[in-house]
């Protein structure tokens, strides 16, 4: 078969997670700054196609199929994306790395993700990227910065639940995968129902949020905002990292080390006996 089987993926996946938590931290840091970066391009790719499209509706459903060239380059350029090392549980519990191992990764991970996501958000603000269609790119992204700084606390952590459940699903298939065009298909369909469905990541709120922060401080990006409509007031750095990203971060843990990682554990590797 071209294809691993989750049994397989498993027993892999702990070399993977051995190889990740051995890497340096100054490489790993480097690839986390990728990854991020990454996703956040991906991020950008949605949002001008979901802008270009004149119907809201179907240009959301545009966007979702954009975003996931995001993931793709993550997982076949090579680099470090926090939300998909939380299935580094699995070689945890197999005994294989040890908890202060993981949380480095995640850390150092997480650190290098939000500095990858801030400088794509710098590069298309300060590039004036988002003044197209009329400022409406820069309307867009500061609508999406004010939505989820505002987000409920419970909102925000289901919704990074149901994400990163989605996003290791699709990080799981494209392990089965063996050649890189079903790496791709594998991980198309579950990161484009997590963007359609409105579910939150927290590293590509890395990249949206901050972009809403840095156009906020542009003058006519702000007006074009107000003018529609757009509470300026909600976008705040307080908002981003206590509103949104602490919320949305717990929930992402969730949803990839326990509902994905923990069950496959339990499923394949419980015990050692492979099924």
């Amino acid at each position: 078969m071209n294809l691993f089987t989750p049994a397989e993926v498993a027993k892999n996946y702990i070399a993977t997670g051995k190889a990740k938590v051995n890497t340096p931290v100054s490489k790993m840091f480097v690839l986390a700054i990728l990854a991020g970066a990454f996703i956040a391009v991906g991020g950008v790719g949605a949002t001008t196609a979901a802008v270009s499209v004149p119907l809201a509706s179907v240009g959301k459903f545009v966007g979702a199929c954009v975003f996931p060239g995001g993931l793709s380059m993550v997982l076949l350029a090579g680099s470090e994306l926090f939300t998909g090392n939380t299935l580094l549980v699995i070689p945890l519990l197999e005994k294989e790395i040890s908890p202060a191992g993981m949380l480095k990764n995640w850390v150092v991970v997480y650190l290098g993700n939000i500095v990858g996501g801030f400088l794509i958000a710098a590069g298309i603000v300060y590039s004036h990227q988002v003044s197209l269609f009329g400022n409406q790119m820069a309307v867009s992204v500061l609508s999406t910065a004010a939505g989820k700084c505002t987000m409920p606390f419970g909102d925000a952590l289901i919704k990074g639940i149901l994400c990163n459940f989605l996003v290791c699903i699709a990080v799981w298939i494209s392990f089965a995968a063996k050649d890189v065009a079903g790496k791709i298909a594998g991980l198309f369909f579950p990161i484009m129902m997590f963007v359609l469905c409105g579910f939150e990541h927290s590293v590509a709120n890395m990249y949206y949020i901050s972009a809403g922060l840095f156009a906020k401080g542009i003058p006519e990006y702000a007006e074009a905002a107000a003018e529609a409509g757009v509470n300026l007031d909600a976008v705040t750095w307080g908002g981003f990292f206590g509103g949104n990203l602490l919320p949305v971060t717990i929930g992402n843990i969730i949803g990839g080390a326990i509902c994905v990682g923990c069950a496959y554990w339990f499923v394949y590797l419980r015990k050692g006996q492979a099924k």
